[in-house]
């Protein structure tokens, strides 16, 4: 069995944008005509230039090969142009087109994924989600710790048993910084409210985006340790382990991070300097499937938990309930709400989500087929921004109010 052909798929997300801009997938076909489907989650560039850049490493290093030698694939790639270490782009693409490999084995060999990869732990999968709140105007609205609350409880309702929020932004290409007083306060009142609203029923998972410099994530930390959140994530931006290593050091709320790494080598390097001890890689941006299964291996041999970071589209999101399905220590999913609306209007089937908890397919592959007809018709991104973009001022404490949509 060969790959033969690629097609990658840029599908406009439509407003209000809830997963990204857009998204990026591939479809591969083999010589005996079994599809398979990945997704690319790489922010790095914009999609007229990711689609030739895709076609370029599929046909040095996929096309006429077998899907199944996704070690060859992943190293011939990993050291393409001399270099063997860590590229975001290129390990964005190389995850899209592995998972994409895994989709087709798995349907050659008529099971899911997860038995491939050490077969299935968790017949279900704790999920958490972000609260995406609407103000009276209808827009999303992250700046109203009351707003927020009242969100929580929904989720809490529907049998979410964690939620996510980060009200310390604005986050830009100049962080880390000093974030202010007022961030401080209004970080705590979230806090407080969120759990005076949810009780003990809910986790609460304190998101950042790598904002604060150590000193100032110390700060934020030891006013929201009353609460006891389930972790403080990426406090710092990353690339600088020891610098997250000496936040986890100066608080008891476990340190998450990982959402911006790539491949067990930065991996590795977080988990030596004892930089978290929740690991949130995506698997369509860390090297794919089989990769993602060694960093779950390392965070294992540390007594380390996973927690897949997710905000993209649903083929990412199928392949990393795989991988979440066989890992021991696997500790919740990141969802995008119940996955109603466009992630569940793209697939044929929607993805199984009841009661807090996600259902791993039991279907051969990835276990999602593409609705085409979709597809296709949001197949035109005409915008300019980037999947995800950072503020390209710098932080002022003057006007420093978290985003809204």
């Amino acid at each position: 069995m060969k790959v033969v052909e690629l097609e990658t798929h840029v599908v406009a997300v439509p407003p209000p944008h809830i997963g990204g801009m857009y998204w990026l997938f591939v479809r591969l076909r083999t010589d005996n005509g079994i599809e398979g489907v990945g997704e690319i989650y790489s922010a790095t560039f914009h999609p007229k230039a990711m689609v030739p850049m895709i076609e370029d490493v599929f046909t040095r290093y996929l096309l006429d090969h077998d899907p199944h030698h996704v070690e060859r694939f992943f190293r011939q790639a990993y050291s393409s142009g001399f270099t063997q270490r860590p590229d975001l782009s290129m390990m964005g693409i190389v995850s899209g087109l592995e998972m994409a490999c895994w989709d087709i084995v798995g349907k050659a060999a008529g099971k899911p994924v997860y038995e491939l990869l050490g077969g299935k732990v968790h017949e279900r999968l704790r999920s958490y989600t972000y609260l995406y709140p609407r103000n009276a105007q209808g827009e999303y609205d992250y700046g109203d710790p009351d707003l927020a609350a009242e969100y929580a409880v929904r989720a809490k309702e529907q049998g979410f048993t964690a939620v996510k929020f980060d009200p310390a932004g604005p986050y830009t290409a100049y962080s880390g910084h000093q974030v202010s007083l007022d961030v401080l306060d209004r970080s705590e009142l979230f806090c407080r409210r969120i759990r005076e609203a949810v009780g003990s029923h809910c986790d609460l998972l304190f998101g950042t985006h790598g904002q604060m410099v150590p000193s100032s994530a110390i700060r934020l930390a030891r006013r929201l340790e009353k609460y006891d959140p389930l972790w403080f994530e990426e406090p710092v931006p990353p690339g600088q382990e020891e610098a997250m290593a000496e936040v986890a050091r100066k608080t008891s709320i476990p340190i998450a991070a990982g959402e911006r790494l790539t491949t067990k080598y930065e991996f590795f390097k977080l988990l030596q300097a004892g930089g978290a001890s929740i690991l949130q890689m995506n698997v369509g941006r860390c090297g794919g499937l089989l990769e993602a299964k060694k960093i779950a291996s390392l965070a294992e041999v540390h007594y380390a938990q996973i927690a897949p970071h997710l905000y993209n589209g649903p083929v990412g999101a199928a392949a990393s309930f795989q991988l979440a399905a066989c890992t021991p220590n696997f500790l919740i999913q990141e969802s995008i709400g119940t996955w109603d609306g466009f992630h569940a209007e793209i697939l044929k089937q929607p993805l199984q989500w009841e009661d807090g908890y996600l259902i791993p397919s039991r279907e051969p592959g990835l276990g999602v087929e593409l609705d085409m007809d979709v597809v296709r018709r949001h197949s035109s991104y005409e915008g300019e921004r980037l999947h995800l973009q950072m503020a390209t001022s710098p932080y002022d404490v003057k006007d420093s109010s978290p985003a809204k949509g």
